[in-house]
C-alpha cells in the first residue's frame, strides 16, 4: 500500500462497547472470549478510515462449526436521550446519533467508512450441534468493493464442552401486533399480517422471550383517554338480541399455534381493564346484527353491570377453550397495568371479579405499591426494579420485576444513552434474587405516546419526546416484513445467557459458592441498585463462570 492509499484501522472490541462516530474509541482491544456449546457469542470489529470508502466487503474465515453473521452497526437519532434529573450512569446526554440498529450486509457487502469516524461491524457466532470444544480462530477481513484488501483482524472463541440449561425465567417483552399492521399497511390478521407476526415472534423467542402478550381484545395500553388503538382482537364476539354473547376462538387458536411453533411457551392475555386504574373496559368490537360495532371502551364503567355481565359470559368460555386445548399451565392473565394507590378501590373491585372468575389461574400485574399485594388484590405482583425491596423483604413467592422509562436512576435499563453493561447486569440480578419473571412493555411500540399516531422508528426513537430513546422498542421494522435487531436486544440475550450459566454453575458447585464468587472483592452485596458498573468486571466475571464450569466438564 503506497502513501496515497486509504488506511483502515481495525480493533476488536466487546459486545458491551458502544462505538460512537463522533468521538475517539476508548475501548480496550478484546480478542478472546469463551462460550458454552449452545451459547450465542458476539463481538465487534471497530474500524476507522482516513477517507471515504463506500461499498466495503466484510468477510469471515473460521475453523468453528457455527453460523457466523456480520452486521453493520447503524446510527439512530435521539432527541431525548435522558431525563433532566438523570443519574451518572450514562455515556452521554446530548441529542445526536447513537449506535443501535444492526443492518445485514448482503453477501458481506455494503459497509461504509467515513473519514475519521469510528464505526463497527457486529459479529454473531452461533455454534452448531456437535461443535468441537476448545479454541477456534475467527478472522474478519475488510476489502474494497472491487475486492482489494484493506485489513484483517482476528478473534479467538473458546468453546466449553457444556450446554446452557433451559431458561427457567418467564420473560415477556410486550408484543404490539397493531404496530406491525400499521407500519406495514396490512389488515390486522390478514395473511400478510400473520406472516409478519411470525417473523417478529421468531426473533423474540430466539432472544429469550418465552411469554407473549396475546391480544384477546385490543390491549388497553398507552392509549389516550378517549382515544383508540387500531383493532387487534383475536376473539370474535357476537352480541345477541337477548343480551347474551357468542365467542369464536379460531384466530386465537391460530395465534397460539404460530407462537408455539416459534418457541413461545406461555401466553399472557391482554388486560381486562384499562391502564392506570382499572376504571374502564378495553376496546371490544362485536358483530351486532351483522354490523361490526365497538360495544365497550372508555365510555364503559368498569364496575357497571353491562361489562360485568359480559365478563361473566366471556371468561368461562375462554377457560373452556383453554382447557379443551390443554393450555391450563400456559396462560397468564392481567387486570390492569400500573395502578397507583389512588386507584386501589377501582382495582380492588376489578381484581375481586377477575379472581372469582379465574379461580387458580395466575394473574400478573405491573404495580409497585406493596399494599396491593398485602391486601390480596394481586396474586403475582410485578414491582418495578426500583421498588422491589419490600416484596423481596416479605419473601413474595414467584416474584417478577420490570423496568421502563421510570427506572432510570441507579437500576439496570437499556436506553441508548446508557452503557451496555447496565443492560447486561440484569442477568446476574435476576439470578441472585431467583426471580420468576421479567417484563418490559416495549418490544416494538412504534407509536407516539398514548398511541396518538404512528412514528417512523428510524427517525423518532423516543415515542415523540415521551420516553428516553431505547425504552419503546428493541427492534426496528425491516423493509421485507422482518425485524431489524438492535445491539440492546443482543446484549439482553447475553444477560439471559449469563443467568442460565449461573444456574448451571449452581448445579455443579452450589448456590452459596456462586453468590460468593459473584460478590468476591466487592465493597457491598449486589442489589438491583448497587452493582459493579464497568463492562470489564462483567466480562471477567463471565470468564470466571466459564472457567469454573470447564473444571467440571
Amino acid at each position: 500500500m503506497n502513501e496515497n492509499e486509504t488506511k483502515l484501522e481495525l480493533r476488536c472490541v466487546s459486545s458491551l462497547a458502544k462505538v460512537f462516530a463522533d468521538e475517539p474509541l476508548r475501548e480496550a482491544p478484546y480478542r478472546r472470549a469463551s462460550a458454552l456449546e449452545n451459547e450465542v457469542a458476539s463481538f465487534q470489529v471497530a474500524y476507522r478510515a482516513d477517507a471515504l470508502i463506500k461499498g466495503m466487503r466484510v468477510s469471515v474465515r473460521a475453523d468453528i462449526e457455527a453460523d457466523i453473521t456480520l452486521r453493520a452497526v447503524g446510527l439512530a437519532p435521539s432527541e431525548l436521550p435522558v431525563y433532566a434529573d438523570h443519574d451518572d450512569g450514562v455515556l452521554r446526554t446530548a441529542p445526536g446519533l447513537y449506535p443501535d440498529p444492526l443492518f445485514e450486509l448482503p453477501d458481506g457487502a455494503g459497509a461504509a467508512a467515513l473519514p475519521g469516524q469510528w464505526r463497527s461491524v457486529w459479529v454473531t457466532v452461533e455454534p452448531r450441534a456437535g461443535v468441537r470444544p476448545g479454541v477456534h480462530a475467527i478472522a474478519v477481513a475488510f476489502a474494497t468493493a472491487e475486492g482489494e484488501p484493506l485489513g484483517e483482524t482476528d478473534f479467538e472463541l473458546d468453546i466449553v464442552p457444556l450446554r446452557l440449561p433451559e431458561q427457567q425465567l418467564l420473560h415477556t417483552e410486550w408484543f404490539h401486533a397493531d404496530c406491525l399492521a400499521t407500519h406495514y399497511g396490512v389488515d390486522a390478521f390478514g395473511e400478510r399480517h400473520w406472516e409478519i407476526v411470525g417473523r417478529y415472534v421468531r426473533t423474540a423467542a430466539r432472544h429469550g422471550v418465552n411469554v407473549i402478550l396475546t391480544p384477546i381484545f385490543t390491549p388497553p395500553l398507552d392509549t389516550r383517554v378517549g382515544g383508540e388503538r387500531p383493532t387487534v382482537q383475536l376473539v370474535d364476539v357476537r352480541a345477541e338480541a337477548d343480551g347474551s354473547y357468542r365467542f369464536g376462538f379460531a384466530k386465537l387458536e391460530r395465534w397460539v399455534a404460530l407462537c408455539r411453533r416459534e418457541g413461545i411457551e406461555r401466553f399472557e392475555f391482554s388486560h381486562l381493564f384499562t391502564q392506570w386504574g382499572a376504571k374502564h373496559a378495553p376496546k371490544i368490537v362485536a358483530d351486532v346484527g351483522g354490523e361490526e360495532r365497538r360495544i365497550f371502551g372508555w365510555e364503559t364503567d368498569a364496575g357497571g353491570e353491562a361489562y360485568e355481565a359480559f365478563l361473566r359470559q366471556f371468561v368461562p368460555a375462554l377457560l373452556a377453550w383453554i382447557e379443551a386445548n390443554g393450555l391450563q399451565d400456559r396462560c397468564l392473565f392481567h387486570v390492569s397495568d400500573e395502578p397507583s394507590l389512588r386507584d386501589i378501590d377501582a382495582y380492588a373491585r376489578a381484581s375481586r371479579l377477575v379472581g372469582e372468575l379465574l379461580g387458580d389461574y395466575p394473574v400478573i400485574d405491573a404495580l409497585s405499591d406493596f399494599a396491593f399485594y398485602e391486601k390480596g388484590l394481586v396474586k403475582n405482583p410485578i414491582p418495578a426494579s426500583n421498588h422491589i425491596e419490600p416484596f423481596l423483604d416479605h419473601g413474595v413467592e414467584g416474584l417478577w420485576t420490570y423496568y421502563c422509562c421510570g427506572q432510570y436512576k441507579e437500576v439496570a435499563n437499556r436506553f441508548f444513552s446508557m452503557p451496555s453493561a447496565r443492560n447486561r447486569i440484569l442477568g446476574i440480578q435476576l439470578y441472585k434474587f431467583d426471580l420468576a419473571g421479567f417484563l418490559h412493555w416495549g418490544f416494538n411500540f412504534w407509536y407516539a405516546q398514548y398511541s396518538v399516531g404512528p412514528i417512523d422508528p428510524y427517525r423518532v426513537t423516543d415515542a415523540s419526546l415521551a420516553f428516553p430513546s431505547g425504552d419503546a422498542f428493541l427492534v426496528y421494522p425491516g423493509a421485507d416484513g422482518g425485524p431489524v435487531e438492535s445491539i440492546r436486544l443482543e446484549v439482553l440475550r447475553e444477560a439471559l445467557q449469563d443467568m442460565r450459566a449461573l444456574r448451571l454453575l449452581e448445579e455443579k458447585y452450589g448456590r452459596e459458592f456462586v453468590i460468593a464468587g459473584l460478590e468476591e472483592g466487592l465493597d457491598e452485596p449486589i442489589t438491583f441498585s448497587r452493582y459493579p458498573r464497568d463492562a470489564a468486571w462483567l466480562l471477567a466475571k463471565r470468564e470466571w463462570v466459564n472457567a469454573k464450569l470447564a473444571e467440571r466438564a
